[in-house]
């Protein structure tokens, strides 16, 4: 068996992912559009490395606008081609279909966030499910990872690692 992502950076991992290990992976995300963009990067990621996705993570965000929700809502056609021919960000037809079709969907529920706090906690098979029918081109990995990222689910961090306890100490922690 692998590290674990916090020994993987304890041993001195790439710059990128001890900068989001240490300060995103596992914190509660603060609007809308941040756990918006957190659910694009993992469906992003799928088949490609986290490196990978953190090093093209500017370009992400100019190329769907800050992912603004209501912004990459109302993307048609000519948007939907700009994405697939801009080398800065990951060009796959089902994935950027993927990040409007979401868009839409969420912009739809009213508040993402209230959708997740509505239905927490629940298990990572109860999650999966639901994400299935509620979104597109959310499979188990992408959606474990998108929930342990963002403090839903537990297991961000090992409980040796001083994040773990930076975030069980915040008020608004893991396992909500």
């Amino acid at each position: 068996m692998g590290l674990s992502y916090c020994a993987a950076v304890r041993q001195g991992m790439d710059q990128w992912n001890t900068h989001y290990h240490n300060t995103e992976y596992g914190f509660p995300l603060a609007t809308e559009d941040e756990l918006f963009e957190r659910l694009i990067l993992e469906i992003n990621q799928a088949g490609l490395s986290w490196l990978t996705i953190l090093k093209k993570r500017d370009a992400f965000r100019r190329a769907y606008d800050n992912f603004d929700i209501a912004k990459v809502a109302a993307y048609g056609e000519q948007d939907r081609a700009r994405l697939l021919a801009d080398a800065g960000i990951i060009r796959n037809r089902l994935k950027v279909n993927a990040a409007i079709e979401n868009a839409r969907r969420i912009q739809a529920m009213g508040s993402f966030r209230n959708f997740l706090d509505a239905h927490h906690p629940l298990d990572r098979h109860a999650w999966t499910k639901l994400f299935k029918k509620t979104f597109v081109f959310t499979g188990g990995e992408i959606v474990n990872e998108f929930l342990v990222s963002t403090g839903y689910l537990p297991g961000a961090h090992d409980p040796d690692c001083p994040v773990y306890h930076q975030i069980i100490g915040s008020t608004s922690g893991p396992q909500r």
